[in-house]
Order: C-alpha cells, then structure tokens, then sequence
C-alpha cells in the first residue's frame, strides 16, 4: 500500500481525473488548494485584505493505492507533462505505508 499524493493547477483538474481513471486508480480524494512556489507569495497572501488571492488555484488529489498502479500512473503523468503550455506541471509524490488498518 501507498500514499499518492498529486497537485495540480485548478484548470487541469479534468486531465488529472481522466490519468487517475486510465491508470485505474478508482478511489480518491481531492481538496481545492493555493498553490505558492515562494515565500514572497505567501507573505503577499497575508495582506489587510483577506478576500484577496494571490496563490494559484489548485487542486489536491490523495490516495492510499496498490503499489502495482503507481508506474502507469507515473508514465501517463510524465507524457502528459511533456505537453504542457506552463511551468506548472503536475505533481506526484508517493510515500510508502508501513501499516494500516
């Protein structure tokens, strides 16, 4: 068993779903998020107006997976990330689970 963990910007959302459902990885989760990739960003999000944003939408996706599904997952993510018109592109972790219930 594995924990996957993926981010992604909000707007590809759609395509992170699609990998998810051809890599056969049926059960997750997911969580809207602010994605910052430095710190000055986030000193920028504590402004005096909160209403304000200043992080990039995006999304969060987590699953405990069978380790067999991770290499396809991993391979169509990378083929996918080779397309990109963006610097952001979609990140997997995966971090191992040493027990579970």
């Amino acid at each position: 068993m594995k924990l996957l963990i993926i981010t992604a910007l909000a707007e590809f959302q759609k395509d992170v779903l699609r990998i998810l459902k051809e890599a056969k990885i049926e059960a997750f989760s997911s969580s809207e998020i602010d994605g910052y990739k430095n710190s000055n960003s986030f000193i920028a999000a504590q402004s005096w107006f909160p209403g304000e944003r200043s992080g990039n939408e995006s999304m969060l996706f987590f699953s405990f997976t069978e380790e067999e599904l991770i290499t396809p997952l991993l391979e169509l993510t990378k083929e996918y990330n080779k397309n990109l018109p963006t610097n952001n592109p979609v990140r997997i972790v995966v971090l191992g689970i040493e027990q579970f219930i």
